[in-house]
């Protein structure tokens, strides 16, 4: 009997789908799931573990410290006081310092309903999108004085079913003026899509077993969306600077009839249409979360009045979501308006996203001229982080956040996605906000190299986007030369690493399939016409 019910699982397991959970869990418990039956001893016995505090990984009871972000068990670090803020929005009267009729602010949304957002039921091992990850940014930006203080605040505020299908309906009209008709499945959707709805969710509306919600995920995602709505009209109408959208859950996954990827609504799509509500022709959004925001790309792919650029982890279509190759440039009318720099491995680190950012990003988003600029700013490409493994330090943050000040007259929002080490999390956040305060990053931008195999994305991108994009013209022609200089037997070993991407249903789902074969890089023999490294 035990024996069937352990093929039984097994068989399940092997059923289900790959999702950002799973491969969370995959790469540290790979051990749980050989079959060690045969062996008899191990059933008599138990392996005792403890999860970090600051990471949630699982380590063995004897270490101390954390295996992969080297906390100590006992850390004290993460017990916050956020007595100083209050649910619904009531905010200390340090506050009230702050001059809010003037452009020289920088005004921040948050709530502590948000943190109600969590698990339905609490397991043993703790998911990675957690309310630990607002409260350790809230503890830092308040131990170093900046919130509250230096800020001023925005009143929380549930967008409303009104404002939702407001938006839907201007994703209709630049979706007809795109194909020339309203897409009948757009309409369908417009009052149940997961990024557009305001009843309540549940299990039956998220697509996907890694997200998940409670009886206040609807509230909390509704106030998300609200403040990063606020935000962005705030800046545009002038009573601030900039902002820092302290929100979740996340949104970039979030697409058009999806919620995936710990997304619920897509908070950067409706700050990037409320900004176009309050006045904003072009809006420029830069999504540095190390995982594709699959949504936001999906939501604008045909709208040549907002640019979205992504740098992330692709590996040849292997790391979650398995979308964002370089051939992904938009759709019809609105092609070179999705930029994809996809990192073909781990490890990159602040001189290969700061070398992106001045061959790639900064040219075109110059050439775009936007009236203001949102950051997807996930920090789990931060050092430490249990699901990024890229080296992104604090200090890159902010030299990547002052990179982009000098874009839109420094109209710039910045909100909050992925990151998942609280430590990591914490600190970038708190680097990026200081730089919107106006402090100097202090980056040293002399010697700024990056690795060859990030150089070899940047080529191929600049190679993609060129015909698009003729200010990137001088960038390509300098970094050719440079490539020049890397041996022939090391190109030759780094094209020798491709290999079939995986699995499947990344890339042959029928968003996948419809998009390369309508839009150009459909080829019967599966191949691409773009060169890609694994």
């Amino acid at each position: 009997m035990m024996n069937c019910e352990s093929c039984e699982a097994e068989e399940n397991l092997k059923q289900k789908s790959s999702t950002l959970q799973d491969l969370y869990a995959q790469e540290y418990y790979d051990d749980e799931d050989d079959d060690d039956s045969d062996w008899e001893p191990a059933s008599h016995f138990v392996i005792k573990k403890w999860f970090c505090a600051n990471c949630t990984m699982p380590n063995f009871d004897d270490v101390c410290h954390c295996d992969v972000c080297g906390e100590h068990r006992e850390s004290d670090f993460f017990r916050y006081d956020l007595s100083q803020l209050h649910v619904g929005g009531e905010v200390v009267n340090s506050y009230k310092g702050a001059d809010s009729s003037t452009e020289t602010c920088t005004a921040i949304g948050f709530d502590e309903r948000m943190l109600l957002h969590s698990e339905v039921e609490m397991k043993s091992h703790p998911h990675p999108e957690r309310p630990d990850r607002l409260r350790a940014i809230a503890a830092s930006l308040a131990a170093a004085g900046i919130f509250p203080g230096k800020c001023t605040f925005i009143p929380p505020r549930e967008i409303t079913q009104e404002a939702l299908l407001m938006y839907g309906a201007s994703l209709l009209f630049y979706l007809s003026q795109t194909l020339g008709h309203h897409p009948p499945r757009f309409e369908v959707q417009t009052q149940s899509t997961p990024w557009i709805i305001s009843k309540q969710f549940n299990k039956r509306e998220i697509c996907f077993p890694d997200t998940y919600a409670n009886e206040h995920s609807a509230c909390a995602a509704r106030l998300a969306a609200g403040l990063c709505a606020d935000l962005a009209r705030t800046i545009m109408s002038g009573h601030a600077r900039n902002g820092f959208a302290l929100v979740r859950p996340p949104g970039h996954h979030a697409g058009i009839k999806q919620a995936m990827g710990f997304c619920l609504h897509n908070n950067a799509a409706i700050a990037a249409l409320a900004a176009q509500s309050a006045g904003a022709k072009k809006v420029l959004i830069v999504d540095w979360d190390v995982h594709h925001g699959n949504g936001t790309q999906e939501i604008f792919d045909g709208n040549k009045s907002v640019l979205y650029v992504s740098l992330h982890r692709h590996e040849g279509g292997r790391f979650y979501p398995g979308t964002g190759a370089a051939y992904e440039v938009g759709m019809v009318d609105a092609k070179g308006y999705s930029v994809n720099i996809p990192w073909s491995c781990g490890g990159v680190g602040d001189n290969d996203y700061i070398f992106a950012f001045q061959h790639v990003v900064l040219p075109i988003a110059l050439e775009f001229a936007p009236d203001i600029t949102i950051i997807s700013a996930g920090f789990d490409a931060a050092r430490g982080d249990p699901l990024g493994c890229c080296d992104v330090t604090p200090a890159g943050y902010a030299q990547m956040t002052h990179m982009l000040t000098g874009l839109s007259q420094g109209k710039l929002l910045v909100i909050l996605e992925g990151g998942y080490n609280l430590r990591s999390i914490s600190s970038s956040a708190t680097a990026v906000v200081k730089v919107l305060l106006g402090e100097d990053p202090g980056y040293d931008m002399s010697n700024v190299v990056p690795s060859k195999r990030s150089l070899y994305t940047i080529l191929q991108v600049l190679k993609i986007q060129l015909k698009y994009w003729p200010s990137l013209k001088p960038s390509y022609t300098a970094l050719q030369s440079q490539w020049g200089l890397v041996s022939p037997n090391n190109r030759n070993q780094m094209k020798r690493r491709r290999r079939l991407v995986g699995p499947l249903w990344w890339r042959w789902g029928s968003k996948r399939f419809v998009y390369e074969l309508l839009y150009g890089s459909f080829r019967l023999n599966g191949r691409v016409p773009v060169k890609r490294i694994c």
